[in-house]
């Protein structure tokens, strides 16, 4: 079934397009409602094989190959007058078929689940986004309870280590990652696997201007370039949203990452930022 393969897909961190048959005039391959799931390798399913399956597949890796993002209608004559770039098909009638970009969805690592970093959670958890919430604490990572309790669209995976930079290592390319914990010198490791580990999105630390000259010294000292440094941002968050209390500066972070989620949709590419706030 196209729900069970297109669930597959998402948990495979694998783009895909839904193609189904909306309208039928005449004689076509397949009734409406007919569906199947392309991706750049696979074909799942069919709409009736032959020209009109293979020019909608073909639209539909186009689509995946530019990262678009919007629905599109394809409406294919059956006859042998028309197009056939993959062999005539003379059922005599019409379809039109609708392609559904099916992204995947976007991760966000946070590591620091202190007071700015739990409301963080409780914001991005509304979206559709892959969220990993990381800390070296296990009393604070409980307070996560409650958030995996309800019924959130967003995909919660609780990460507990002593060293987070395992954890860094290991996300996929494009993440976002925030880095806000309660200890500078876990900060800092974490600021210098970040630009070890390449294919990362947005990069963001937690702190003061001052933190940032600090770790940008410190960094440099580490062996990494000045434009390497510089991919970290430091502080975090729009600048118009004012306020030091944790619920704001979550707020202003948020607001930014869903900014940067919907600039970089089309094509899907990395933006890293190390989280910066104010002090």
């Amino acid at each position: 079934m196209w729900i069970e393969e297109l669930a597959r897909l998402r948990a495979q961190r694998t783009a895909a397009v839904l193609a189904t048959v909306v309208s039928v005039r005449g004689h076509a391959p397949r009734e409406a409602g007919a569906k199947f799931v392309v991706t750049d390798r696979e074909l799942l399913g069919t709409i009736g094989g032959g020209n009109m399956e293979m020019l909608v597949a073909a639209r539909a890796r186009e689509m995946l190959a530019t990262g678009t993002r919007s629905p599109e209608q394809l409406v294919l004559r059956l006859n042998d007058k028309a197009p056939a770039a993959y062999g005539k098909q003379c059922c005599g009638g019409e379809a039109v078929v609708l392609l559904e970009p099916v992204p995947v969805r976007p991760v966000i690592a946070v590591f620091g689940i202190g007071h700015v970093g739990l409301e963080l959670a409780h914001i991005l958890s509304r979206h559709d986004v892959e969220l990993v919430l990381c800390d070296s604490r296990p009393e604070q990572l409980a307070q996560l309870d409650a958030l995996e309790a309800g019924k959130q669209p967003a995909v919660i995976r609780r990460q507990h280590a002593v060293l987070g930079e395992q954890v860094l290592s290991e996300l996929p390319d494009g993440a976002m990652v925030l880095i806000m914990t309660h200890d500078h010198a876990e900060d800092f490791h974490l600021c210098d696997a970040a630009l070890r580990r390449p294919g990362l999105g947005y990069v963001g630390l937690i702190g003061s201007a001052a933190k940032y000259a600090r770790f940008t010294m410190k960094l440099a000292e580490s062996g990494h370039e000045r434009q390497d440094i510089a991919r970290i941002t430091c502080p975090i968050g729009l600048p118009g949203i004012p306020g030091k209390q944790p619920a704001a500066i979550a707020v202003s972070v948020a607001a930014d990452l869903l900014a940067r989620m919907v600039l970089d949709a089309a094509p899907r590419s990395a933006c890293l930022n190390i989280c910066r706030t104010r002090s």
